[in-house]
Formats: structure tokens, C-alpha cells, sequence
């Protein structure tokens, strides 16, 4: 049994859009509160200069990590329903699609640790401080 390739790269593509949603998590919470424990607020301030985008995506928190979230269920899904496609029998084509399933889910590890770090920047230190 052979697989589609755009089916076996799937998981792929789910797992790095959902790395690039879940980064937007560390620019609005985790990227200024670390700028701001280094004593590094001339640097915040140049960033918000440059990208006023930071603030507003600060202040609809709560929002984006509900989006961001959404999209880690949805590719953590995908992710699970691929996990037993069949690959290609040819060697070279089987390896090349076992290497692309370790590469999502290295992907959807790194998106569920950006987003647990966004995380504890904008919800769980704020209550600490």
C-alpha cells in the first residue's frame, strides 16, 4: 500500500503553522516581560516602537492564546490521526516519510512548549509578582 505524499506531509505543514501561531504567544507576553526583568526597557521601547503590533496583541491576551490553542487541538489531531497512515513501500520513499513524521512531532513539541512558556508569561507570573 502506497500513501499520498501531500497526506504524509500533512502533519508536517499542521505542526509548522501551528509553531508560527503559537510564537506570536512569546512576542506578546514572554519576549517583554523578559526585556523587562534584564533591565532592558529602552530595548522594550524600541520594539514597541518599531512594531506597535506587540502592544495590541498584549492587550487581546486572552484571545490569541484562545486561537493559538484551537490550533495546537487541531494539529495535535491531525497529528494524531497520521500517526498510522501507511507510508510508501519503496525504501528510499518510507524513510523519507518516517523522517517527515519525527519532524512534525519534534514541530508540535516545540508549538506546545511556546505556548506553555506564553503561557506562564501572561497569566501565571503576572499573579506571582
Amino acid at each position: 500500500m502506497s500513501a499520498d505524499p501531500a497526506t504524509t506531509r500533512k502533519g508536517l505543514w499542521s505542526a509548522a503553522a501551528t509553531l508560527l501561531a503559537t510564537s506570536s504567544t512569546l512576542v506578546c507576553c514572554a519576549l517583554p516581560a523578559l526585556l523587562v526583568a534584564l533591565g532592558a526597557g529602552a530595548a522594550l521601547s524600541a520594539l514597541v516602537a518599531a512594531a506597535p503590533q506587540v502592544v495590541w496583541l498584549s492587550e487581546h491576551k486572552e484571545a490569541l492564546f484562545g486561537v493559538c490553542g484551537a490550533a495546537l487541538v487541531l494539529s495535535g489531531a491531525v497529528q494524531w490521526q497520521q500517526r498510522s497512515a501507511p507510508c510508501p513501500v519503496e525504501p528510499h520513499l518510507r524513510r523519507a516519510c518516517m523522517r517527515t513524521r519525527a519532524a512534525a512531532r519534534r514541530l508540535y513539541a516545540a508549538s506546545v512548549a511556546t505556548y506553555l512558556v506564553g503561557g506562564w508569561f501572561a497569566f501565571v507570573q503576572p499573579l506571582l509578582a
